[in-house]
């Protein structure tokens, strides 16, 4: 390896399952040792230079034996990375130097495949140790010995589990540091191997216990370090006699995933800082930028290497006495964009560490010495200090003086009674005799599914014919022991009789889902089937042999195909997600809608497990996945970016936060980290600030609708009753508002104000009042009476937020908010704002400090009065029944007449749009001069028709009058000012009817806001509903009369310029 620079490769995988499914595109290429992204959005791209770019995305075929063959020069294989990698690591051993190979990336982007491997592909660490005990086995020197130990190690949540031992030590193992050695672990077995079988059972035994660790709470592999440490001694005679020792010490890591360093994704939380979990992965990030810093000539600089467990131990790696190898796993699909480029600028830093590497290299003898003499040095400082040495230096000396004891012992050990104690020590740890490959070839069995492949099918519990009953470990009676989250003392019961499988809930409080749904009685498994016991213990029921096929593709079946099949079974699926957008491309509405499907799969695992950690330790808060539509708050009526967030829900207090996702994660760190001290007996009686279940009451977005504002721009008056729908859309309210032009006085204008040409509006001023007056029956409120609620939106180039006031313990608020706004001069561009613009009208909930929401009544007489409140009530409610009545009847009859007056201007317009422009029809006897309305809309043809006949003063049940003199000349102008007058009448007779509608309509919502008579308030919103879809209609037909009118008063325009 040249030069001690850390080298640097990146690796792009195939793509899984689910993202061939969506069509996902590549955004990586490769050409020679650059390795260049693109953006899918923008289709920016950036390159990078690293010592290796490896292509494993395709060119590849899988023979019988499962192994992938290359089919492409341009694939690279597992061998191919061992012989630049991995051949390294073992050149550098041999010479005496110190080496570290880690792995880095997000998860799921082939970490462990790189470094593991799956099946018959191994990968660099299987490769390395097979490789090293080749070259041991060709050792021909009589006086050289070779000597090899193997430890493997777990860092989670800043505390180190040894994974060769079955014994787990409450907080782990300590990492101490010695004044040579530098930081190691106390207490880590390091076992003694003869070959690379050995290593292979240790590492087989190694992710068993790994496994069962994930198990026991939520530390899945994703979120944990896996540490493998091979240490290589060579003992030789050298050139004048002595017996040397040449040691190298390789460390191959395998990171957690990258996305969990993203402290800053909860930018905004009052916690974001507290999380031990993220702590190495975040102060491994810190050390590469400070020592890349160093590289580059920066003075001063820190590195951070106490700051975290990860980072101590491999200081050596990173900086220090060994040649470095990191490989940077990534993932090709577009959805995870923001992620590889991540992974690329981490790797870009990385190659320009530099590391100070030595051959490790001493005489035997000269240890020993150096051991003894160091050993007397320590004895004497704690004889002459005696009692004088506080406590902790004390101890310091002694751990030291302890450690290079052992140190002297390893040394004058013999290599051959180091193996006869692993050989002992072996076969006592492993009593149990482990089922042979027949029993599963003979019985149903269970098998775990876990986020690392790595880690799935590792734990099979081979279920005999009888009864089997999994619960908690420890408990009386339990048969299959588990130890994970929502997992109850006795959990389920499973029965094997007759070649027929079943479970069935062990107690009522026990979950149980299988192939996504909830099960609460006996239920038969099939071939195949999936099962979840409590929040996280995932398993994959293999039937009876006769059930199963050949093949039977067992491997479909991981931890993406469960958690998939939960998203859809609770409701969400990639298709609901997809919707076109205006000017967007399919291709980037199902990328978007994939990112949002893999969010909340990704999410769902976590959200049980945080509802089960707060439901066992008492906390009574509910986390909910939801998906958040932008469109509710856009107001062009785009389908806009989705996304991700969590309710949050406090069920004795009922006050809810809204967390996006970022924050979530971060706040279930935390929540661990709690869990871990509760589980372990610890207090965790913390104060409300530190307390990660809860926040300070924040105002929730309850619901949005849209106002067009189109009607502005022909002064015309808009008034509705809308529905607040929720970022599901599911009705949250309904709400009463006006958009009327008013004078510079605020005063509401006369339909003579009407314009037909919007541009007539042109620098002119305008005056209008947006008007909310009440909502009704919102949820929010119901569900809590001492909630309030509040409307706000957003207008033109107003940034902040124009709002209503609160009301509060109303689930029919009427908030009489009234704005005047005045544009001094109408501007093309605001004219093209109310054109095409509405405005998103929100409701938001407001909700009082939980202190106040759980503090108890002190006075009874408070409750005697809440009572006498009750009874007011409760009368004033029965009197206006009575009056409900009477109104009832009346609304009848008046929506009888209603239908009649709807059915007559129904037939006005249906003529007038099929009369032509001369004379009225009068064929068939017909006498249209009793409808007012017909009347004046042939006078309005006539009139454009040419006739000389004066219009005679007409009369109808609005009251309103047009006269025309006889005298008045049909040229070009005076048409066009005759046909607005005539649409102005027209308009002012339909504004008559829409007029009695809305006051209809008015009293059916004071009988709402009136009253909560559940069948009686039914057939009043029935009623509104019909003169809603009646009025809507009546307004579709003005406005088609409208454009025709408008078109032919621009024709004339135009025949009359020509």
């Amino acid at each position: 390896m040249p030069g001690d620079s850390v080298k640097v490769a990146v690796r792009v995988r195939p793509f899984n399952q689910r993202e061939k499914n969506a069509n996902s595109k590549c955004i990586i290429s490769m050409s020679g040792k650059s390795t260049t992204i693109t953006n899918p959005a923008n289709g920016e791209t950036k390159t990078f230079g690293f010592d290796h770019s490896y292509w494993s995305h395709d060119g590849f075929n899988e023979n019988e034996d499962g192994v992938y063959e290359q089919t492409s020069n341009h694939y690279a294989d597992q061998r191919k990375v061992f012989g630049d990698l991995g051949q390294g690591v073992l050149d550098n051993a041999w010479q005496g130097y110190n080496a570290a190979l880690f792995a880095y990336g997000q998860t799921g982007s082939g970490k462990s495949y790189s470094m593991i491997g799956y099946g018959p592909n191994k990968g660099i660490v299987p490769i390395t140790c097979g490789e090293l005990f080749k070259a041991i086995g060709k050792n021909d020197e009589d006086k050289k010995q070779l000597q090899v130990t193997f430890s493997m190690l777990e860092i989670y949540n800043e505390q180190v589990r040894d994974l060769l031992s079955k014994q787990t030590q409450r907080g782990g193992l300590k990492v101490r540091q010695h004044p040579k050695m530098g930081f190691y672990v106390d207490g880590l077995k390091q076992v003694a191997v003869r070959n690379y079988g050995q290593i292979e059972h240790l590492m087989d035994q190694g992710t068993v216990n790994r496994t069962t660790a994930s198990t026991n709470m939520n530390a899945t592999s994703s979120r944990s370090h896996m540490v493998i440490t091979i240490r290589f001694k060579q003992v030789f005679i050298n050139e004048i006699g002595e017996s040397t020792t040449k040691t190298s010490e390789i460390n191959l890591v395998d990171l957690a995933g990258s996305e969990r360093a993203d402290s800053t994704g909860a930018t905004g939380d009052r916690l974001k800082e507290g999380s031990a979990i993220n702590q190495s992965l975040s102060t491994l990030g810190n050390v590469i930028s400070a020592l890349a810093d160093l590289a580059m000539g920066k003075k001063k600089v820190l590195v951070p290497y106490r700051d975290s467990v990860l980072t101590k131990l491999l200081q050596s790696a990173l900086g220090g006495n060994s040649r470095t190898i990191m490989i940077a796993a990534l993932s090709p699909a577009a959805i995870n964009y923001d992620e590889t480029l991540g992974t690329l600028r981490y790797a870009d830093r990385a190659k320009k560490i530099q590391n100070k590497a030595v051959i490790n290299e001493s005489p035997t003898d000269r240890l020993i010495r150096e051991l003894k003499e160091e050993n007397a040095r320590l004895l004497a400082q704690i004889s002459k200090a005696g009692g004088g040495l506080a406590t902790g230096k004390s101890e310091a000396l002694e751990r030291l003086l302890e450690e290079n004891e052992r140190q002297m012992r390893d040394t004058q050990l013999s290599w051959e009674q180091k193996l006869e104690e692993a050989k002992q020590e072996w076969e006592k740890s492993h009593m149990m005799i482990p089922q042979s490959d027949t029993e599963w070839n003979k019985y149903p069995y269970i098998e775990n599914i876990n986020e690392d492949p790595q880690l799935s099918g590792v734990i099979k519990h081979c279920l005999h014919p009888g009864q089997y009953v999994i619960g908690k470990a420890g408990n009386k009676g339990v048969t299959i022991e588990l130890r994970g989250l929502g997992i109850q003392g006795q959990h389920a019961v499973v029965c094997n009789t007759d070649e027929r499988l079943t479970i069935k809930p062990a107690i009522q409080a026990a979950k149980i889902l299988v192939n996504g749904a909830f099960i609460t009685e006996e239920t038969q498994l099939k071939h195949c089937d999936r099962i979840v016991l409590g929040s996280s213990s995932l398993f994959l029921y293999v039937g009876f042999p006769s059930h199963r096929k050949t093949p039977d593709n067992l491997d479909k079946y991981d931890y993406n195909f469960f958690q998939t099949e939960l998203a859809e079974v609770s409701g969400l699926s990639e298709g609901m997600l997809m919707s076109p957008r205006d000017g967007g491309s399919l291709s980037y509405d199902t990328s978007a809608a994939l990112r949002v499907f893999q969010e909340y799969i990704d999410l769902l695992p976590k959200i049980e497990e945080a509802n089960a950690m707060s439901q066992e330790m008492k906390k009574g808060v509910k986390f909910e996945p939801e998906v958040k539509n932008l469109a509710s708050h856009d107001s062009i009526g785009r389908d806009l970016e989705k996304s991700v967030i969590v309710k949050v829900t406090n069920e004795d207090t009922k006050q809810v936060w809204i967390w996006p996702k970022p924050k979530f994660i971060n706040r279930k760190f935390l929540i661990e980290d709690l869990y871990m001290k509760w589980s372990e007996g610890d207090s965790i009686d913390i104060g409300q600030s530190q307390d990660p279940f809860w926040d300070p009451p924040e105002d929730i977005f309850l619901g949005s609708c849209h106002i067009w504002l189109q009607s502005l721009a022909y002064c015309m008056a808009v008034d509705e009753q809308l529905e607040m729908h929720s970022y599901h859309g599911k009705e949250e309210a309904m709400i009463q508002a006006k958009i009327m032009p008013c004078d510079s006085k605020g005063r509401l204008l006369s339909d003579e104000a009407l314009v037909l040409d919007p541009s007539d509006l042109l620098g002119k001023r305008l005056d209008f009042v947006i008007i909310v007056d009440h909502c009704m029956g919102v949820k929010w409120v119901r569900e809590n009476s001492k909630r309030g609620v509040y409307c706000g939106f957003h207008f033109y180039e107003c940034q902040d937020l124009i709002r209503s006031k609160t009301v509060h313990s109303s689930n029919n608020p009427k908030f009489n908010f009234r704005k005047h706004f005045t544009i001094e001069k109408v501007a093309p561009d605001f004219l093209n704002y109310v054109q095409t613009h509405a405005i998103v009208l929100e409701l938001w909930g407001t909700q009082c400090s939980s202190a106040a929401s759980t503090s108890p009544k002190k006075l009874d007489v408070e409750q005697e009065a809440d009572i006498d409140a009750l009874k007011f009530q409760l009368e004033q409610q029965l009197d206006e029944f009575e009056s409900l009545k009477a109104a009832s009847v009346k609304l009848k009859k008046e929506n009888f007449k209603l239908r009649q007056h709807v059915d007559k201007l129904k037939g006005a317009l249906q003529l007038a749009k099929s009369r032509p422009r001369s004379a009225p029809d009068k064929r068939e006897g017909k006498d249209n001069s009793r409808d007012p309305i017909i009347h004046r809309v042939a006078a309005i043809h006539e009139v454009g028709g040419g006739s000389q006949e004066s219009l005679k003063s007409v009369s109808s049940d609005t009251g309103v009058t047009l006269r025309h003199s006889t005298n008045s000349p049909l040229n070009g102008g005076s048409l066009d000012v005759e046909i607005a007058k005539g649409l102005k009448v027209f308009f002012r007779d339909v504004r008559g009817a829409q007029k009695k509608l809305q006051s209809l309509r008015d009293l059916g919502s004071s009988a709402q806001l009136n009253s909560d008579n559940g069948s009686l308030k039914e057939a009043f919103q029935s009623q509104q509903t019909l003169i809603k879809e009646t009025e809507e209609k009546l307004s579709t037909c003005v406005v088609a009369l409208k454009e025709t009118m408008t078109t032919v008063i621009k024709r004339k325009r135009q025949e009359a310029g020509e």
